[in-house]
This record gives C-alpha cells, structure tokens and sequence, in this order.
C-alpha cells in the first residue's frame, strides 16, 4: 500500500496554502489479493490466492510476486498471517495462511468507493442497452 501522500492545497484567498491528508489507496494488485484472500476465507495461502486471481480475476501472476505482496500487506497491517500444521505432503513444512484485518477492509472500501467515484458520469463508460 502506497504512503499516504501530503498535498498543498491553495486556502480560499490562494496565497496562504493549507496542507491535508490524503487518503491511502491499494494498488489494482494489492486490492486483488485481499479481494482474493476474502472469496477463498479462513484457509488462504499464496498458491491459493494466485489460482483465484488467475481464474476469478483473469490475470496471470508470478507466484513469487503474490508471496512479496503478501509480504508487503502484512507488514503494513493490511493482513495477518498464522504458520499451519506441518504436513508429510509438503516435506515436512507448514502452510502460512493469511486473513484480511479490519484496516485491510477499509482499505478496499476506501479504495473500492474512490475507484467508484471515478467510473461514475463518464459517458464512455456506461453500459449500451441492446
């Protein structure tokens, strides 16, 4: 997820400049995997999460780009992550399963309602009816 960015803002007489916050919003491929980690629930981990952006999403990842993201959302609080049970089928290692935390879910509304913002009015854009 991207710093949120400090922007100048011209003050009503546009001389005397206020500084706001602007809000944070996820990358097309951040939003993805959280979307994709929500669809498949409490058992999500990354081979998983790339298979449902791959077939839901339509749009191929590298699995060691999916793990960096993760990685990344995590490390930002967006997701949280939990070591499963080792099993004999993986050689002996453990799954890492992750989950959307309640700041991820903001971030994808906050995201979700901006992108919304910006689709909306644009004639382009609309559906034709047939």
């Amino acid at each position: 997820m991207n710093k949120p960015a400090e922007r100048r803002a011209p003050s009503p007489d546009y001389r005397a400049p206020t500084t706001i916050m602007t809000r944070t919003l996820l990358t097309d491929f951040e939003l993805m995997i959280l979307l994709a980690t929500l669809r498949i629930g409490e058992e999500a981990y990354g081979v998983e999460i790339a298979r449902e952006i791959e077939v839901t999403g339509g749009r191929t990842v590298l699995l060691g780009a999916v793990y960096a993201a993760l990685e990344r959302l995590e490390r930002n609080g967006l997701m949280a992550s939990r070591l499963g049970e080792p099993t004999g089928e993986r050689g002996g290692r453990a799954k890492r399963f992750f989950r959307v935390t309640p700041r991820g879910l903001r971030g994808i509304k906050e995201t979700q309602r901006a992108l919304v913002s910006l689709w909306n009015g644009i004639p382009e854009l609309k559906e034709r009816r047939t």
